[in-house]
């Protein structure tokens, strides 16, 4: 099902990264007081109640310079575009200005619900201003304080009153998604023409288009899949580091949709920062990934090996990520790629037999203890599989308090040298005896 979203709109320094790390849960924009700082992160999930759904994070609109840029412009009509609902956050502190009118005049022109964010109400000053945001003529409003943590249950609780009319039971499409993801430029409509192309790859209809991304179904080995192609998303002509950042709004909006991502890299230019950034939504999404590294008839010295050290090197979040060099313009080693995909396929939904799985545990705890502290030590009673898509586990313990990080990370480990696990993320979770 497709996941609402939601998208944070205001001038620089209202505290748009402080209530997105709310609503999200985790420290994830980086906050600081320079208005209009660049953020690592500008997408991510939130979980609220029985609710899932997307936030997207912007740039700052500032009106100070002598004309409203252009920039700014596509910012803002990417957020809106691409969402359902648009938090419009104004500073209380500081009171209404016109910077705030111009941002009213722009999301005046979205047929969207628009609720108005009054932060900083723990300031003495909100007290002067609170009422003058009324004139943005809006029809919901809420005061809170994202540092102070004031007013969240009333946002969340406002939020999910509309998601209720648009989270609508859909019969669920079992046909594996695969979304072909990556910065602009690195050969994506090449991969998805050369997927399309195959000898062995009947193309059929086009399914519904969305304002994210296209569908195709395509046929393989008698077997249905999803396509989702993203690579249109580029505006043309010369775009700025900052909108390509924003571009990645509509590859992010595929990653939530599908099972398995194919990150492709530009094997001429090398990897680069925004292709980690690329990579770490598709982590943090717990999807199936492939790295695609395209345009390999272009390279002089095609050592697989070297190449794959640099990727694991550069990409050390994604050592089980398996590694696939093609050229799709050519359609030189296309044919590894399905293979591949069939086998994080049957890697994502992994089943493992609950004696299995604690007999692996058992040996793994008994062949390196974990450390103690104060005297302490951890305890693992029991281990049980929870889920698919990714493959999560649960590990009842006598106290989750002492798991340390190298711990967790070496019972991953552990998992994955007994199983196949490759392609996927997998998910461990540690819960006290007896805890819900």
């Amino acid at each position: 099902m497709k996941l609402p979203k939601v998208a944070l709109i205001g001038r620089p320094n209202v505290g748009k990264s402080t209530i997105f790390n709310r609503i999200v849960g985790r420290k994830v924009s980086i906050i600081e007081d320079t208005p209009g700082v660049t953020r690592d992160r500008i997408y991510g999930q939130a979980n609220y109640q029985d609710y899932r759904f997307s936030v997207i994070d912007t740039g700052g609109i500032d009106l100070s310079e002598e004309t409203f840029n252009e920039e700014i412009k596509v910012q803002a009509s990417l957020a809106i575009e691409n969402s359902d609902t648009i938090l419009f956050i104004v500073d209380g502190k500081e009171g209404l200005t016109q910077n705030d009118l111009a941002i009213r005049d722009l999301l005046r022109k979205a047929s969207k619900r628009i609720i108005v964010v009054i932060n900083k109400i723990d300031s003495k000053a909100a007290n002067d201003h609170r009422y003058d945001f009324y004139e943005l003529g809006f029809d919901e409003y809420i005061e809170v304080s994202a540092e102070q943590n004031m007013g969240f249950i009333e946002l969340m609780d406002m939020l999910v009153m509309d998601f209720k009319k648009q989270q609508v039971d859909e019969e669920e499409d079992t046909r594996l998604k695969l979304a072909v993801i990556g910065r602009p430029n690195v050969g994506k409509s090449s991969l998805v023409n050369a997927l399309l192309n195959e000898d062995r790859v009947i193309v059929s209809d086009v399914a519904g288009t969305t304002r994210d991304a296209i569908d195709t179904v395509f046929t393989y080995e008698k077997e249905e899949y999803i396509l989702i192609d993203t690579a249109g998303m580029r505006k043309k002509g010369k775009v700025s580091e900052s909108i390509e950042k924003y571009s990645l709004i509509r590859s992010l909006s595929a990653i939530d949709r599908c099972d398995i991502c194919l990150i492709v890299i530009n094997a001429e230019e090398g990897i680069i920062e925004h292709d980690k950034h690329i990579a770490g939504y598709a982590k943090d999404a717990g999807k199936g990934v492939i790295i695609v590294v395209n345009k390999w008839d272009t390279v002089e010295n095609k050592d697989t090996k070297e190449y794959t050290k640099l990727i694991r090197s550069e990409f050390q979040f994604l050592s089980y990520a398996p590694v696939i060099f093609l050229s799709a313009l050519t359609k030189k080693r296309i044919h590894t790629l399905m293979p591949e995909v069939l086998k994080v396929k049957e890697n994502i939904t992994r089943e493992i037999k609950t004696s299995v799985l604690n007999e692996v545990i058992e040996e793994a705890y008994a062949l390196n203890l974990p450390p103690s502290y104060k005297g302490k030590r951890l305890k693992i009673y029991f281990a049980n599989q929870a889920g698919t898509k990714p493959p999560k586990f649960v590990f009842q313990v006598n106290n989750k308090g002492l798991i340390h990080f190298s711990y967790e990370r070496y019972l991953e480990n552990k998992l994955r040298e007994n199983f196949d696990f490759d392609g996927t993320p997998i998910i461990l979770k540690f819960k006290n005896k007896g805890e819900e």
